[in-house]
């Protein structure tokens, strides 16, 4: 009773003991469902075993067994003695594995299969197989197959079944046990879902006991304030029994509710008068508004001025000083737009006005309103009527105000116009001399601006002049103080804050600063002293070395005069490192040329006088003509080499860019370099992306060639050589990766020049022109993409060719054409008739319009008034010009220069075609569905009348 009496005193203590009883129920159950599901899965786990046990040791034995038999059938068949001993080494294993089942045999059928396989090890083992095998080695084989016939085979093959037979049986014993313990989760989950039933019933009950006790009595609260809240009277009902919170609740309720209807009445009272008091405040405040509005309108107003003469006055910018004037005065004068205009320049700014408008006014300017100002120098107003597009949502008719304000020099000329529009009420006359008089100081402030802008000007100019000079350049005055230098001479002695860092020095410090950086500390500081002092003969210069690059300049001086007196000294920096290199990179190209041609020639000229002197075998002469042979590959490919970096340096080099798949011409060079090599390994990782690129396929081969030579040349030590191919950013990246020697540092920014090599030993004897990756830079840059490396010395390197990827159009090139909705005209210039109909007949079926002409003068007179989207452009013709002339005039053409031209001609001059400006070149004979091909491809990239098509992202882009 006394516990009981206890929890009736605090609702808290009756939901502990509800929330207690329930959770030890739950508890209860959880954990004897828990521990049944753990012994059903504990001892499914542990049968399990067992089985997979006997079936891992059994399937082990029939696998050693069948390795048995089929050793020793191997070795009777190619009486191999390795088969006989694997087969031999297999049987103490065998031994071991059935010991290893009897131990864990637990049934009789268990344990009569492991005695099974005990006498079949005895009969094989050792009653058969060693007759067998001293019966083969006597050469009797007759009696190997006699006993192979008189039960051995059927023995094997009935020993063989009974296994296969056991291992089913325990894989059937095996599911039986699955099934036991699926029948029995199913029986725990039913009675876990019975279990949550019940505590579902309980905790519902549970809920509505508490309902019930807390819920109905704070029902009967809630009205109750309802009730009260709205002016009337309510009594509560609790229970008398009730010993709990609500029981004092409601008692603390009862005498709430009496004295706030006493307060009640006091309050209203008190209402009513603070109501009188309100009023007379309400009225004394909007006086005081009125005048505060009053004040801070003229405080904003004082303040846009500040900002006006601050904004004219603190800045040199003019375009941010004449924004300053135009949105400010709009504030000062309370004008809703406005604009200004340099008359000069144009230059103008705006508020509230779009870009169209300030346009037309800038269109406008020689108006009779402009003129008005240029004469009187005063300003005016103008009334009129708003124009549809200003009246906005109004319907009635309003009408604008435009004040317009001249901007007066110093020399009194009208070098800008202000004009400023109010939109329903008018500018008073009174105000035009406070609008002229922060108009004139307007015009101080732009006079003072464009003062500054033309010095400004000049000295940008004598700046810019300096800075296009190449050579670094300082003018040092005749204390020593340096007054000028350019961009050059920061650039090549590294000054931290640009000019600033440097200009302004005393000698002291920028003769200390200058030399720390060079290698000739004293002979640098001794010419420069000496040339200050006028010591220097004409033309007299020093040659110094820089420490942190390694630059090579040469320095000279001059003086400078005024009035035949020295005013001080202009140093001359210039930097010779590239002749310097070019120098040094001769010398070393001589040698290397030298020993690279001489040795291939060496090699021929010696070989041929074998060939020659001696009667050799046919063999013998075969080796030494194919090594006559290869000599002369290599020694055209040197050749090659220096043609290709001469006709690039001259700009002559021709690129047959076609649309090509990558992957395949990386594969051939693979295949290729493969056979030239032992010691190396070309990997080529998978690649299932797109590979389309436009280009020259036998300039990508070359560079491809190239890098992988490269890499198996200075690999000597043999390896993988990795080949990468991914897409990003539209670009294919090709990787190729060798582990041989690396590149230094300090070779990595001269590795692409023509002829150098790295100064290594190891690379000396490798030998080398120093042109692969030069020309491998120029053909990846004609295809619009870039050549990087990263290396490890003593690692490998690694380099990455990076080129445009195209997408494969996904039906086809004339389904393009078609699906863009867009005719496109071929004007084809031909003398051969037949010739002629075949092209365009092939050019409508790829749904082209075709326009032909036998003459030259015919198809220009056409050109006239006519502009075909590509041209077919015959080189021989009959009458009058040929093809040559019409592409010059052609290029010569504004409107007609852009027009593609693809030739189809006899000759065999390609590269001029090419060189004169033509998209691609035919010579006959040739498929006429190669040069539609052509014409397609080109349309699409160069679209129609000239103009660029943006291809439509591919499904996989």
């Amino acid at each position: 009773m006394k516990f009981n009496h206890f929890i009736k005193k605090s609702l808290t203590r009756q939901i502990i003991a509800l929330m207690g009883v329930f959770t030890l129920l739950f508890l209860a159950g959880t954990i004897i469902l828990t521990l049944l599901q753990e012994h059903v899965n504990s001892s499914y786990y542990k049968e399990r075993e067992k089985l997979v046990k006997k079936e891992e040791i059994v399937q082990q034995i029939d696998h050693d067994f069948n390795l048995v038999f089929f050793n020793v059938r191997g070795y009777f068949a190619y009486n191999n003695s390795e088969l006989k001993n694997q087969a031999a080494s297999l049987r103490p294993g065998i031994r071991k594995l059935i010991s290893e089942y009897n131990r864990i045999a637990a049934t009789p059928e268990d344990k009569a299969f492991g005695k099974e396989m005990d006498e079949f090890a005895d009969f094989y083992f050792i009653e058969r197989l060693p007759a067998s095998i001293e019966y083969f080695e006597a050469g009797r084989m007759d009696e190997v197959i006699k006993l192979a016939d008189s039960g051995a085979t059927a023995r094997i093959n009935s020993f063989q079944d009974e296994t296969h037979d056991y291992l089913q049986n325990l894989h059937k014993e095996l599911n039986d046990r699955v099934q036991s313990l699926i029948i029995k989760q199913s029986y725990i989950q039913t009675g876990f879902f019975l279990f949550l039933v019940v505590i579902l019933v309980i905790l519902f009950r549970m809920i509505r006991i508490m309902f019930k006790k807390i819920g109905q009595p704070l029902t009967q609260f809630a009205n109750a304030a309802e009730e009260i809240a709205r002016g009337g009277k309510a009594e509560l009902h609790v229970g008398q029994e009730r010993m709990d919170e609500l029981a004092v609740l409601s008692t603390a309720f009862s005498k709430m509710v009496r004295t706030l209807q006493e307060k009640e009445q006091d309050l209203l009272a008190q209402n009513e008068e603070l109501l009188a008091q309100q009023d007379e405040l309400q009225a004394q405040r909007e006086e005081l508004e009125e005048v505060l509005g009053t004040m801070r309108s003229n405080e904003r107003k004082l303040e846009r001025r500040n900002e006006l003469i601050n904004g004219i006055s603190n800045s040199l910018q003019k375009q941010e000083v004449l924004e300053s004037i135009v949105n400010n005065m709009c504030y000062v004068i309370e004008a809703d737009c406005g604009l200004i205009v340099m008359l000069q320049n144009g230059e103008s700014a705006s508020f509230g006005i779009s870009a169209l408008g300030v346009e037309q006014f800038n269109n406008h300017l020689a108006s009779g309103f402009i003129d008005r100002l240029k004469q009187t120098k005063e300003g005016f107003t103008v009334k009129r009527q708003l124009l549809q597009e200003e009246k906005g949502y109004h319907e009635r008719t309003v009408f604008g105000y435009d004040l317009y304000l001249p901007i007066i020099s110093s020399n009194q000329e009208v070098t800008a116009v202000m004009v400023f529009t109010r939109f329903g009420f008018p500018f008073i006359q009174t105000h035009m001399d406070e609008y002229s008089a922060l108009s004139k100081q307007i015009g101080l402030s732009l006079d003072k601006i464009s003062s500054y802008e033309n010095s400004e000007a000049d000295r940008k100019l004598n700046q810019d002049i300096l800075n296009t000079v190449k050579e670094g350049m300082q003018y040092v005055d005749r204390d020593g103080c340096i007054l000028q230098v350019n961009k050059q001479l920061c650039e090549m002695f590294h000054c931290q804050d640009g000019f600033a860092g440097i200009v302004g020095q005393t000698w002291d410090k920028w003769s200390v600063l200058l030399k720390k950086q060079v290698v000739d500390e004293d002979g640098f500081t001794e010419f420069i002293w000496r040339a200050f002092n006028g010591e220097t003969s004409s033309g007299e210069t020093f040659v110094y070395k820089t420490k942190d690059r390694g630059h090579v300049c040469q320095m000279y001086c001059e003086g400078l005069y005024q009035n035949n007196e020295r005013v001080g000294t202009v140093f001359v920096h210039r930097d010779i490192t590239k002749e310097f290199k070019v120098d040094e990179m001769k010398s070393e190209f001589v040698s290397t040329v030298s020993h690279e041609l001489r040795t291939p020639l060496a090699s021929i000229l010696g070989f041929s006088e074998l060939l020659l002197n001696r009667e050799l075998k046919p063999e013998k002469q075969k080796k030494y003509l194919m090594t006559i042979l290869n000599e002369a590959k290599r020694l055209t490919s040197l050749i090659n080499d220096f043609l290709d970096v001469q006709r690039m340096e001259s700009g002559k080099q021709t690129y047959e860019k076609k649309y090509i798949e990558l992957l395949p011409i990386i594969e051939k060079v693979i295949d290729n370099q493969q056979v030239q090599t032992d010691v190396h390994r070309i990997i080529l990782e998978s690649f299932d992306g797109n590979d389309l690129i436009l280009g020259d396929s036998s300039k990508i081969e070359q560079v491809f060639t190239n890098l992988i030579s490269n890499a198996i040349k200075y690999s000597p030590s043999g390896g993988p050589v990795y080949l990468r191919l991914y897409e990003e950013n539209s670009l294919l990246h090709i990787e190729v990766e060798d582990h041989g020697l690396g590149i230094p540092e300090n070779a990595a920014a001269d590795i692409f020049n023509k002829f150098y090599r790295v100064d290594n030993s190891d690379r000396r004897r490798i030998g080398g022109t120093g042109l692969g990756l030069s020309i491998v830079q120029e053909i990846v840059r004609a295809h619009d993409g870039y050549v990087s490396f990263k290396s490890k010395y003593g690692e490998g390197s690694t380099f990455i060719v990076s080129i445009p990827g195209v997408y494969k159009p996904s039906h086809g090139l004339d389904e393009n054409i078609h699906q863009s909705g867009t005719r496109y005209e071929v004007l084809v210039i031909e003398d051969d008739q037949s010739l002629a109909e075949l092209i365009i007949q092939e050019l409508t079926e790829n749904n082209l319009h075709a326009k032909h002409f036998n003459t030259g003068r015919d198809a220009l007179a056409y050109l006239e008034n006519h502009l075909p989207d590509a041209i077919v452009l015959d080189i021989m013709l009959d009458e009058g010009l040929d093809g040559w002339s019409i592409m010059k005039i052609l290029k010569r053409n504004e409107v007609l220069s852009h027009i593609p031209i693809i030739i189809s001609t006899a000759l065999d001059e390609k590269e001029k075609g090419l060189s004169l400006g033509a998209h691609d070149y035919f010579i006959k004979p040739y498929q006429t569905g190669s040069l539609s091909l052509a014409i397609l491809q080109t349309l699409l990239k160069v679209g129609k009348a000239g103009q660029i098509l943006i291809p439509e992202n591919s499904p996989g882009d």
